[in-house]
């Protein structure tokens, strides 16, 4: 030995070690290669609180509103003509694509399932954030920066971002209704959301049937964009080809489907196409990948352009090259008149995109370069503003505007404040100084309680008087569930408070069991009369709370029944919405396309039913368990729609039974098919061949799945019946409560 200290472990046996290491991705790869078709239950448990820096205590709201809001509007103000050489302003004002940025960020809404949206600010992230048609939108967020570090956690990205866009159109000359803040950043991408059946950006043949300008196109639910990757429609017109009366049914589609009226859809291409230009400068080949496919030393920065500066006159964007009008930093009219004060030729860009512009000799106005001092250039259209143009409908909007532009003004206002808040929900989650006095009827309004609100004692006479209806504890619950199970999570729309399940359309829909649920509807009135008219005082009780209380006296009198008793919270202070506050249309799209809870399946869909289950689950926020507890307790309280008795495993109907559970796991049931559409399954016993029990595949799933059989094996096991009891009370009350806003935030107070 020489005496140096030495580790007396050289190493392991030959063959136990590599100096090749792989994988390091964990396996869900692996899952969506090897098994495409399983059911990722994992999507309910998206945005953990563990991917969230600020941690779960942190109240974003009450940061929010203790900021100097003016302070903020001056800093974005100057942040918007102090050009940056690293991607230089276009006509020294980042106005115009700072409109674009918050536009992208809320176009991406849906009114079919209320996914998308500003609200979580997930342009940040994949897929959004690489999509083609965000393209360059990185540079903007990039410039914010300075702004977002200034201001730091009092400061959503997702507020920021719609701010920053509502400040770039006042400080170039428009008047908006005003800003409503809140929003609360999201951490990690959202997995859940569906934008549809393709691999490859720009393309759409899987989501249309149908040819462009025929009754028979069609989009399928619940997209709205017209091609992946993309926030409304193709600018050169469907699949790129310039059909300008195609591209005006594509633009009604996408623009409906993201809640927009012809009236709203004008207004907004109008006024967003009033400022800035279009950019494809430089050919694609040009142009390196989205942030998602750049080099790690690009720092998330993507689509980098290797021609000259790779910016300012250089800058291809959607290949689409040239600006709308001559002063593309002021607000006016000009757009409109240009689109019809002209005739308008196809052309192409440098990038090779359709564009049009001006047929010779007409002594069209000319715009100003972006960057290139006294360079004059012509004006563009893309085939999606001839569309304006040529459609009936779009026209007449347009020629009313023309004739007087005040009416522009206006509905571009209320147009762009829709698009930026309507994934919001109701008016009194917004926050801040700036919010308007006027309640729009796209926001749901409730009236503001009004009455002093029931006590415990009157709630345990309440209960009484529902219990000596004689209704059957399933029609309580059914009515219950079918009044706050509209809730989303996404938008925040929906719930029982407003009690519309007592208004059109809701009430005669076929999942809410129209027939019994009038019956309840009759018998809670009169008691809600006979209280209200005894009551002294100002105490009442609404319609939306005896709906809830009836749900709630059900479940605790099942679970008694099963031997175990437990209460169930109920919380007064619904109120009652009119028809007045109400928009039918608006309406309809909370009803479900599926809903595995209640064993409804609305049609023929591509997507599994356990899909649709899971899907309808995420809208209500629930967990794996949470889902999995409230599924078994309403089958065993009998709850289907039809009144079937698909997955209704037990002997007690109406008892809150763990049954479900025990009967799903029992090995001695075999299930076979009962016919080809693989929906309905008949259990049989092993033995005997004696029939057992019918189900669907959204009860089937519970134990075919490993993770939530994994679930039922807990509330099956002989220690599990009053822990399932908790557990369905648990998240019974928290569907009751979703939409309870006030008392989830003391800012959200009415």
């Amino acid at each position: 030995m020489d005496g140096e200290a030495r580790c007396p472990i050289t190493g392991a046996q030959p063959g136990l070690e590599s100096d090749r290491v792989g994988g390091a991705e964990g396996t869900r790869p692996w899952l969506e290669d090897w098994w495409p078709e399983r059911l990722q239950v994992e999507l309910l448990h998206d945005q953990s609180p563990r991917a969230n820096p600020m941690g779960e205590a942190f109240d974003y709201p009450a940061a929010f509103a203790s900021l100097d809001l003016e302070a903020l509007k001056a800093d974005i103000r100057a942040l918007l003509t102090d050009s940056q050489d690293f991607w230089p302003a276009d006509y020294g004002h980042y106005g115009p694509q700072m409109i674009r940025m918050a536009w992208h960020s809320a176009g991406t809404y849906r009114v079919q399932d209320g996914r998308g949206g500003s609200a979580e600010g997930m342009q940040r992230f994949l897929p959004i954030g690489s999509w083609v048609d965000n393209g360059n939108i990185d540079k903007s967020r990039r410039l914010l920066w300075p702004i977002k570090k200034k201001y730091g956690s009092k400061l959503s990205w997702a507020d920021l971002i719609i701010l920053t866009g509502n400040v770039a159109l006042e400080s170039m000359g428009f008047k908006t209704l005003g800003f409503g803040g809140g929003r609360i950043d999201a951490w990690e991408p959202d997995n859940a959301t569906y934008w549809g059946p393709e691999f490859e950006m720009e393309t759409q043949d899987k989501r249309w049937v149908g040819k462009p300008g025929t009754d028979s196109y069609d989009l399928e639910n619940p997209l709205a964009a017209s091609q992946s990757s993309l926030i409304y429609v193709n600018p050169q017109g469907p699949y790129g080809k310039p059909d300008v009366l195609g591209s005006a049914q594509e633009i009604r589609i996408t623009f409906g489907r993201m809640g927009m009226n012809d009236e709203e859809t004008v207004a907004l291409i109008a006024g967003g196409h009033a400022f800035g230009k279009s950019h494809g400068a430089t050919p694609k080949d040009y142009i390196g990948p989205a942030p998602a496919g750049s080099g790690i030393e690009n720092q998330d920065l993507g689509w980098l352009n290797s021609k000259g500066t790779g910016n300012a006159e250089y800058t291809t964007t959607n290949g689409i090259e040239g600006s709308w009008t001559s002063e593309p930093t002021k607000w006016d009219i000009e757009y409109l008149r240009n689109l019809f004060a002209y005739e308008w030729e196809l052309t192409e860009s440098p990038a090779g995109s359709i564009q049009w512009k001006p047929k010779p000799g007409q002594d069209a106005r000319t715009t100003r370069d972006a960057h290139i001092e006294g360079k004059e250039n012509p004006l563009m259209m893309m085939t999606t503003d001839i569309a304006l143009k040529e459609d009936p409908a779009y026209r007449k909007v347009c020629e009313r505007f023309l004739d007087d532009p005040s009416k522009l003004d206006e509905a571009f206002a209320k147009a762009w404040y829709k698009l930026i808040h309507r994934d919001m929900g109701p008016k009194q989650r917004l926050i801040g100084a700036d919010v308007p006095d006027e309640e729009f009827i796209w926001q749901d309004p409730i009236p503001a309680l009004d009455h002093e609100t029931v006590s415990d004692n009157d709630v345990a006479s309440l209960k009484e008087k529902i219990l000596a209806t004689g209704l059957p504890l399933s029609a309580l619950v059914s009515a219950a569930w079918a009044s706050a199970s509209t809730f989303r999570g996404t938008d925040y729309r929906g719930g029982a408070n407003g009690a519309r399940i007592r208004l059109c359309p809701m009430k005669d829909w076929e999942v809410n069991r129209p027939g019994e649920l009038e019956r309840v509807l009759d018998a809670l009135e009169t008691i809600q009369s006979a209280f209200n008219d005894s009551a002294s005082g100002n105490k009442r009780i609404s319609m939306a709370d005896m709906i809830i209380l009836a749900g709630c006296t059900a479940v605790e009198k099942a679970a008694k029944d099963a031997g175990v008793a437990a209460d169930v919270p109920f919380v007064p202070g619904r109120m009652d919405a009119t028809e007045d506050q109400t928009d039918p249309e608006n309406m309809h799209y909370l009803k479900p396309f599926a809903d595995g809870f209640r064993n409804y399946l609305g049609g023929k869909y591509e997507v599994s039913t356990e899909r649709l289950l899971v899907d309808r689950a995420d809208l209500l926020t629930l967990s794996a368990p949470e889902m999995t507890a409230l599924v078994g307790g309403l089958r065993v309280l009998d709850t289907n729609y039809d009144g079937s008795d698909h997955g209704v495993f037990t002997d007690r109907k109406g008892t809150l039974t763990n049954d479900f559970f025990v009967n799903i796991l029992d090995h001695n049931v075999k299930w076979s098919k009962t016919d080809d559409s693989e929906e309905f399954f008949e259990g049989k016993d092993r033995k005997s061949g004696e029939k057992r029990w019918n189900a669907t595949r959204a009860d089937l799933v519970f134990g075919a799945s490993p993770q939530l059989r994994a679930v039922c094996e807990v509330y099956a096991a002989d220690d599990g019946h009053e822990k399932f009891v908790h557990d369905f009370i648990a998240a019974w009350h928290k569907v009751m409560m979703l939409d309870r806003f006030e008392l989830q935030n003391p800012l959200y107070r009415a």
